[in-house]
């Protein structure tokens, strides 16, 4: 009986046979029902659940069989019936994968339907489709594009998140809005989910992206079960081909009604396996086998209340998708630590493990202010690191683990560049310049901080303006030629080249952070002129070639492949402090040879002493501003010129 079974099948379509060959298909396997056997007017049933865990059944009517309408071949078109349909109001979503039999043969999965349209009509993908994702290699060949009836839509596949704030989900839903994902708030089932239950066909499964203090996962049903290997939804998830998805058992809290489309509730239950294909025809999945995934730990300190959370997750490999994960976990955990909204100030720091131990880890740390959403801003940075780091154009860049640590407080931490002195204002190449620049916190007595630039050894002679910013604040001038030359970001973005990824990799994590000071050259084509029409002195441009690059976007650091395979030196002074500086303005300086510097120079005995005065600690330099002393006044410019400060200042 059994051998007559195969030769059936393998008279039917050799792809069905191979399929069930490669997975060891069992004496204990139901029969198959190709499309060729398909006829209008047959009558069978379909297996969902739509409340617990109970498998009940629904009538199915075949309507006809839509010939490589699919996106992997033929759609069988049904009608279907009975009280699990009238309770639903008809084909719901979480009910793709629902297992379809005629005359006790499998036929396949219903996996699509009509919006704002009859529920009751839908179409099946074919089990003999569904099969050879069991046959598929690791690096399986990509699908085609699916081509369906016009109207006709894959059933949507409800994402199930529980433990998240109704603020966190919110965030979830934006973020995750470009691949049609929809998030609802769900629970958990209890002791159902706290032990591992079997699969079978018609029950209700999850496909988890997140699982841990919080679980993000997408509810169905399964269609085939044989030794340990899984198959569902009969549609696509996120269509990734191979990879590595949390598999979880579900248990249906209610079928909720809609316009559109009713939808299941369900829970992320115990973890039973993973999920290594994701296709047109379907996902399948391997019991007792976990996926390769990446832990993620958060912890939280509101530093005006003293409380602290941790989070602990672990979140799928995805280029795509981490990113998403990783920041609302971390945005989730920071509304809960905090339990308010508003404005705020944060020091963020975290680490960034590579798989590949060839590979460096990534650490950084920086400061945010937001008057609007603190916990949103705190984890926008990790967000856009991850997505750089993972999508990056060099190397793979899979991660092993992420830690991240976060303190929050209502203070507005953030000082502005009043002014700043520089001694000397002659100097030549590989000369130390003394910088004092003068901040006001927000709502605080002025203090000052100290700085050492070296100008380059290979410094051009003539004038050097130099720049002094917070480290998140872009000069004035590059902002003016930007907008001059109709720059976007975008565009910015896609000029500036590395020489590979370690390359991309150290630049970006020590890019500028928001609580640095820093001092660096102004690129050629940028000077201090005087405003014709205000009077005053403002940052101007050069008139720039339409047809050449910006200065920097030429020249900066990160922007350019090096020379005769070198980099050259980056010519900065940063210094880190206890606050996000705000401003920026450029001083003017003369780099001359060492004997002209010593002939201008030449008889003054005072610039120990100005060095010296510059170097005062803390607590001296508050007695001198509360006397209204300028420990860097100095009545010739020649040893100290002012800053001059950016127009928008």
């Amino acid at each position: 009986m059994r051998f007559k079974q195969m030769l059936r099948r393998w008279l039917y379509g050799l792809p069905t046979l191979f399929c069930a060959l490669c997975v060891g298909y069992s004496a204990a396997a139901v029969d198959f029902l190709t499309t060729e056997e398909v006829q209008e007017g047959m009558h069978g049933i379909a297996k969902t659940v739509i409340h617990g865990s109970t498998i009940e059944n629904f009538d199915v009517e075949v309507l006809g069989v839509l010939k490589q309408r699919g996106p992997s071949g033929d759609l069988v078109l049904v009608r279907v019936s009975g009280d699990v349909i009238d309770k639903t109001g008809g084909i719901a979503q979480g009910m793709s994968g629902s297992p379809v039999y005629i005359d006790g043969k499998l036929l396949g999965a219903i996996g699509y339907g009509w919006g704002f349209a009859d529920g009751r009509i839908g179409m099946v993908t074919p089990i003999q489709d569904m099969l050879k994702l069991w046959a598929l290699p690791d690096e399986g060949k990509r699908e085609r594009e699916e081509v369906i009836p016009e109207g006709a839509v894959p059933l949507a596949t409800p994402l199930m998140a529980s433990g998240y704030t109704p603020e966190a989900l919110d965030y979830l839903t934006k973020k995750l809005a470009p691949y049609n994902l929809v998030p609802h708030a769900t629970g958990a089932a209890g002791s159902y989910d706290a032990t591992p239950q079997p699969l079978e066909p018609g029950s209700a499964v999850a496909v988890t992206l997140v699982t841990g203090d919080v679980k993000l996962g997408a509810v169905g049903t399964v269609t085939y079960v044989d030794e340990g290997r899984v198959l569902a939804f009969g549609h696509p998830f996120l269509k990734r081909g191979k990879l590595d998805y949390f598999m979880h058992n579900s248990y249906i809290f209610t079928v909720v009604p809609s316009l559109q489309s009713a939808f299941k509730i369900g829970s992320i239950g115990s973890e039973v396996g993973k999920i290594n294909q994701d296709r047109g025809a379907g996902i399948a999945g391997i019991r007792n086998v976990a996926p390769t995934v990446i832990p993620f730990a958060v912890q939280v300190t509101d530093e005006d209340t003293g409380a602290s959370r941790n989070a602990h997750v672990r979140m799928i490999d995805d280029e795509e998708l981490t990113p998403i994960l990783a920041a609302t976990t971390a945005y989730d955990l920071a509304r809960k630590t905090l339990d308010r909204g508003g404005s705020g100030t944060v020091k963020l720091a975290y680490t960034l493990l590579p798989r590949d131990p060839s590979q460096k880890p990534f650490h950084r740390t920086n400061m945010y202010y937001s008057s609007r959403s603190v916990s949103e801003r705190a984890v926008d940075e990790l967000y856009n690191v991850l997505d750089a780091l993972v999508t990056n154009q060099f190397a793979p860049y899979r991660l092993r683990s992420v830690e991240m640590t976060m303190q929050i407080e209502k203070d507005k931490r953030v000082a502005e560049i009043l002014d700043a002195r520089a001694t000397p204002s002659v100097v030549s190449p590989g000369d130390a310049i003394y910088i004092r620049v003068r901040l006001r916190p927000y709502r605080d007595e002025v203090i000052y901080r100290d700085l050492v630039f070296r100008v380059p050894k290979d410094q051009p002679l003539g004038p050097m303006n130099l720049e002094v910013r917070g480290g998140g604040v872009i000069p004035l001038p590059y902002l003016i030629q930007k907008q001059q030359l109709n720059l976007t970001d975008e565009i910015i973005a896609r000029l500036r080249t590395y020489k590979d990824f370690e390359d991309f990799r150290s630049k970006l994590e020590s890019e500028d952070r928001n609580n640095e000071i820093i001092v660096e050259i102004l690129e050629d084509g940028v000077s201090m002129v005087p405003d014709e029409e205000g009077g005053g002195r403002h940052a101007k441009l050069h008139e720039a070639e339409r047809d050449d690059l910006p200065g920097y976007l030429k020249d900066r650091p990160g922007t350019k492949p090096a020379t005769e395979g070198e980099d050259k030196k980056e010519a900065k002074a940063r210094l880190e402090t206890e606050y996000i500086i705000k401003g920026d303005g450029q001083f003017s300086l003369d780099v001359v040879t060492p004997a002209e510097k010593e002939r201008r120079l030449r008889g003054s005995q005072r610039m120990p002493d100005i060095v010296a005065e510059m170097h005062k600690d803390d607590a001296a330099e508050s007695e001198e501003t509360d006397n209204e002393k300028d420990p860097t006044a100095d009545p010739d410019p020649s040893y100290a010129p002012a800053l001059k400060k950016a127009a928008y200042m």
